[in-house]
């Protein structure tokens, strides 16, 4: 028998943008077999099914790094038997997988704990300039960490441009341009109001160019997944976002010596870290950046946390919690 969906359109719940890290979805030292990737995606899917079950209206975003990076990978070694996909492609492609596990496995929680919804996903637009400076100056990791030695080969053989990433290796790094609008951010919020749970704007979108006449083009980058979920946010009228992530909080000086976690901080302690270089730029320096414009914006609230702590971080007992 058919399972009846429920779908009541309450426009006045509170919108909560759920954000899943890529490295929440493929985890330090693991493989990132499917197998694998589904376990920690039903982590995230138990937390979030208890945040549908207590009447917010959720959308959802995730990360793609380590699975870009694997079909960019896949690109490469078939290069001589398949022609490779473009960069942009391959942020479609990785948006449209995770979304499935994603959609899959949250419908599963949910019918688990009775409370069947409609959940789809839409592999999401994000227009950025063809002018940005990103283009001239890449700065989003992609793909595996790399030794020292390995990296000077590939900056040799590929003339990649790899840079050291948050104390951890080093890793290539493409062009990350600035997110301007959400091309179907309308339907996203219709579709939010409507009672149905949306998974949009995975891995930052798929980044496109406007032409004088209005024409969408694909373009070689990344855009950032938090800076792109803070202006989804803004542009669906979120109040709040949780940014769930494989640590359980921010820290200041992460990896160094002096290493020390934040438990809260208001927008203007946010900045300064920030403008004081507490937060790698192709790490933490992202989701700081995306709260910061999200509170300046008129969100409520931001937590940073992961998916294992969700409960108790909403209940300001773990976590990283930034206000206005």
């Amino acid at each position: 028998m058919e399972a009846k969906l429920s779908v009541v359109r309450n426009p006045a719940a509170e919108k909560v943008i759920v954000s899943i890290g890529g490295n929440a979805i493929i985890k330090r030292n693991e493989k990132g077999t499917a197998e694998e990737q589904f376990e920690n995606v039903a982590r995230a899917c138990e937390a979030i099914g208890r945040l549908v079950k207590s009447g917010r209206s959720v959308i959802i975003t995730h990360g793609n790094g380590p699975i870009v990076g694997n079909i960019v990978i896949r690109n490469e070694a078939a290069k001589d038997r398949i022609p490779p996909m473009p960069l942009y492609i391959c942020d479609a492609d990785s948006e449209g997988g995770i979304g499935f596990m994603i959609q899959q496995t949250l419908y599963n929680q949910l019918h688990k704990i009775h409370n069947i919804k409609d959940v789809v996903t839409i592999v999401t637009q994000v227009l950025v300039d063809r002018s940005d400076e990103a283009f001239s100056n890449p700065s989003k990791p992609l793909g595996p960490y790399y030794s020292e030695e390995e990296a000077g080969i590939l900056r040799e053989s590929k003339g990649w441009i790899i840079k050291k990433d948050s104390n951890r290796g080093y890793r290539r790094v493409v062009p990350s341009p600035k997110p301007r609008r959400i091309i179907e951010a309308s339907v996203i919020r219709r579709l939010a109001e409507s009672g149905v749970i949306v998974i949009a704007a995975g891995g930052g979108g798929v980044p496109v160019i406007e032409d004088e006449e209005g024409v969408l083009r694909g373009v070689e980058a990344v855009i950032d997944k938090d800076l792109a979920m803070a202006l989804l946010a803004k542009e669906v009228k979120a109040e709040r976002f949780i940014n769930l992530t494989q640590i359980d909080m921010v820290y200041a000086n992460f990896g160094g010596p002096g290493q020390r976690p934040i438990h809260e901080m208001d927008v203007e302690e946010a900045q300064t870290y920030l403008e004081n270089g507490e937060f790698a730029p192709g790490s933490m320096g992202p989701k700081i950046e995306a709260a910061i414009e999200f509170l300046s914006s008129g969100g409520k609230e931001v937590i940073i946390t992961s998916p294992e702590l969700i409960d108790l971080a909403l209940d300001a007992k773990a976590g990283t919690r930034i206000y206005r």
